[in-house]
């Protein structure tokens, strides 16, 4: 599989991204998910595809540029589907399906199509659950850091607080995560892009 290069990567945030903004915005956290995912798979006990990794976590959150309006605003409430907005503009660029489930199987610890009908989720049914190493831990990654205004890193007890509110089984699913890969140190990638910790 031909994998984008980091320039590649970066040239197609460029051509997505409706400002300089939501550019820096999104590459940003982007790229600390990459950053993130290596840590946290340093110390991991597995066989894993390095440039996948990078390639997934830096393209992962592409499909937000599609959600901005004219005026730069972004549109929160359609903000579930991004993953799959992200999924078809790879498509779209003849990137392979392994690349694009980066971006559609993200969001939150997994969405299944039982979460998709029970809550009236604006998604074409399905089950949309990471199922590599690659897939899973960017996915733990992104949980870490968020695109809020402005932008700040969560420990883990923050998101599993988060995360509760969506019952048990996510934070069951979240719990199976911190297992497998541990906990990442947010507090010098914070230091580095001058982002809060909470």
């Amino acid at each position: 599989m031909t994998l984008p290069g980091i320039e590649e990567i970066r040239a197609l945030h460029e051509k997505y991204a409706p400002t300089r903004e939501a550019f820096d915005l999104v590459y940003t956290h982007c790229e600390i998910v990459w950053h993130l995912s290596a840590q946290l798979l340093a110390t991991a006990p597995l066989e894993w595809d390095g440039e996948l990794v990078r390639a997934g976590a830096l393209l992962h959150d592409i499909g937000v540029y599609h959600l901005y309006d004219a005026d730069g605003n972004l549109d929160g409430g359609d903000y579930i589907r991004h993953g799959v907005l992200g999924h078809e503009i790879l498509r779209g660029e003849g990137l392979p399906e392994r690349l694009g489930r980066f971006c559609s199987h993200h969001t939150g610890v997994g969405l299944t199509e039982h979460d998709i009908r029970s809550q009236r989720l604006p998604l074409p049914p399905g089950d949309y659950l990471a199922e590599t190493a690659e897939e899973r831990v960017v996915m733990y990654a992104d949980k870490f850091h968020s695109k809020s205004t402005p932008p700040k890193f969560l420990t883990a007890p923050s998101y599993a607080r988060y995360v509760a509110r969506f019952g048990a089984k996510k934070v069951h699913a979240f719990d199976a995560l911190r297992a497998e890969f541990g906990e990442p140190d947010v507090t010098s990638l914070a230091a580095r892009y001058g982002h809060r910790v909470v």
